[in-house]
């Protein structure tokens, strides 16, 4: 009897912690609405060049693993238009679109979002496509960028 009974409250334990931890790998529409607002609104400032716009949608310091280094800007100050311009100027972009979204884990204050974009031209041809990480934290009540991660440039 003793031993069924701890086994029935083992079972329980292992039952409920793993609901607990289920609970936040479960979509959340509130939540995954707000995560792809501050996507929407990275890109759509991205492609306008919005500097001020396109930062408020970082958190700081924010960081940005590409091309084998880590960048890592401690403010909004650190982005520079002129730079970002000149780089996209040079491979001829005129824009950029989201081609994936999709949320693949979350917490209560953190999701991972797998990403694809693409970069175009002008003339709607293709310069670039790269497959990214992007992880956004909610800190202060706001969700925003904490770090992102790609293949890219």
């Amino acid at each position: 009897m003793r031993k069924s009974y701890l086994l029935w409250a083992l079972s329980l334990i292992l039952a409920h912690v793993l609901m607990a931890n289920n609970a936040w790998s479960r979509s959340d529409n509130s939540t995954d609405h707000e995560i792809m607002a501050v996507l929407d609104k990275f890109l759509s400032s991205f492609n306008a060049l919005d500097i001020k716009t396109h930062t408020s949608t970082y958190h700081f310091p924010h960081y940005r693993l590409a091309s084998g280094r880590m960048h890592v800007l401690q403010s909004a100050d650190d982005l520079k238009r002129e730079d970002l311009e000149s780089f996209l100027k040079g491979i001829g972009w005129h824009h950029s679109e989201w081609d994936k979204r999709e949320i693949s884990m979350r917490s209560e204050d953190k999701v991972h979002v797998n990403t694809r974009f693409t970069r175009y031209r002008e003339d709607g041809s293709v310069i670039n496509c790269h497959d990214s990480l992007y992880i956004l934290t909610r800190e202060s009540g706001k969700w925003a960028i904490k770090m992102r991660s790609s293949f890219a440039q």
